[in-house]
């Protein structure tokens, strides 16, 4: 028996794995072994809705074992704790060890805490939304603030990258504080290290900033830009330029950098553990090693002058580079070495960003520029387009559907 490991079983991973399966249904000499510690799907994009009761963590998440079993993949319930390329070992926590013939990476990422003294979640009052279990004590340090209110400050660190998700939560909490009666009594201030805003980390889209900043004066929400922390303190965040900015509440979204396992595989990644990949997400040195997802390396494809950001990582792009791998493997399995290719900031930009039960369209053919077609559609009426996507995206992939778009 032949294997095919895939590392991480979210976006990136479930996609591959069950794309390859499809693809290689004729081949019963490969066998497909998903590891990863954690046997649930979490629609991550939904996360932003926790703090606000408007979404539990069950409702966004399942169980993938029925489904792999369903499909014929082996599950591995397991972390790995790193990879041998030389010798094509996966080495698990437990100390058992994975030979393969190919390896897929979709570990996504970790965060790093430790960009700026004083931001970890113990630390001080500095929430966040990514992880699930602190996006619940996110909701309970909200709930705080609207029986005890005051300053919040919202945003992102220096070399963050997933802007979007801190400008959705800040108009959801915009729109909540409403709610409750409460926005009076808080002063809300959104911190950028993006030039401009809108920015989002691909260069900006047409109207963007002008939009974002009409967003920000109808809420009364008062911005910095290309903004650098100095330290975090109790309730008093200190910028590089020496502004000081009380809070009583913050959500800030650090850095991503590589997860662990790929950490401690250093013959795979760059200095922050991403995998270097080629157009087609095969390893730049070794050809049966491929990445997809967050743990794909990204450089940013314009000159950052001042405050360093990265490039965004969302669902949609592990979604894409989840069947190109799929397809490649399938390919290099079937004797044909010519593999398709699609860079990362070639994939089309389809982002749907809530407003606070408000939303934008971001619609591009690239992710990058040079693009033929950019547009941004506001729709002031409601969310429905975020939540469609949300149960689509979850039908789809609760049914195995992966080869859907």
């Amino acid at each position: 028996m032949k294997d095919i490991v895939i590392l991480g079983s979210n976006f990136a991973g479930f996609t591959t794995a069950i794309q390859l399966k499809k693809r290689l249904r004729n081949k019963r000499e490969y066998r497909i072994t998903v590891v990863s510690p954690s046997n649930e799907f979490l629609y991550v994009p939904s996360l932003i809705w926790v703090p606000f009761g408007r979404r539990k963590l069950n409702d966004i998440k399942f169980d993938l074992k029925p489904i792999f079993k369903k499909k014929g993949l082996n599950f591995i319930q397991k972390a790995a704790s790193k990879v041998d390329p030389d010798t094509n070992t996966v080495f698990l926590t437990d100390g058992e060890t994975l030979n393969y013939e190919y390896l897929v990476v979709a570990t996504g990422v970790k965060m790093n805490f430790d960009v700026v003294d004083g931001l970890k979640p113990e630390d001080h009052k500095i929430e966040n939304i990514v992880i699930p279990k602190l996006a619940i004590k996110t909701k309970d340090a909200f709930e705080e603030l609207v029986k005890d209110s005051g300053p919040v400050v919202v945003g992102a660190t220096q070399g963050a990258s997933c802007m979007g998700a801190a400008y959705e939560y800040l108009f959801n909490m915009d729109k909540e504080l409403r709610k409750r009666k409460v926005r009076d009594k808080v002063d809300l201030y959104w911190i950028t290290p993006e030039p401009y805003l809108g920015n989002f980390g691909i260069d900006g889209m047409p109207g963007g900033e002008n939009m974002l900043k009409m967003f920000m004066k109808m809420y009364n929400i008062k911005w910095i830009t290309d903004a650098s922390i100095d330290k975090i303190e109790n309730n008093v965040i200190t910028l590089k330029d020496g502004q000081e900015l009380p809070y009583k509440m913050s959500m800030l979204m650090p850095p991503f950098e590589g997860a662990d396992v790929m950490k401690d595989s250093p013959k795979l990644v760059d200095a922050k553990g991403f995998v270097e990949v080629k157009p087609s997400y095969q390893h730049i040195k070794y050809d049966n090693v491929f990445a997809a997802g967050l743990a794909v390396q990204v450089k940013p494809p314009f000159e950052i002058k001042n405050t360093p950001f990265g490039v965004p990582k969302t669902g949609y792009p592990s979604d894409v580079t989840g069947k190109i791998v799929a397809k490649n493997v399938a390919r290099l399995i079937n004797g044909n070495d010519k593999l398709y290719e699609k860079e990362w900031g070639k994939i089309p930009a389809l982002c749907v960003m809530d407003a606070g039960h408000k939303e934008v369209y971001l619609l591009a053919n690239h992710l990058f520029r040079p693009r033929q077609f950019a547009i941004l559609v506001p729709n002031v009426f409601n969310d429905l387009g975020k939540i469609m996507l949300e149960k689509y995206f979850l039908w789809k992939n609760r049914n195995g559907l992966a080869w859907l778009p």
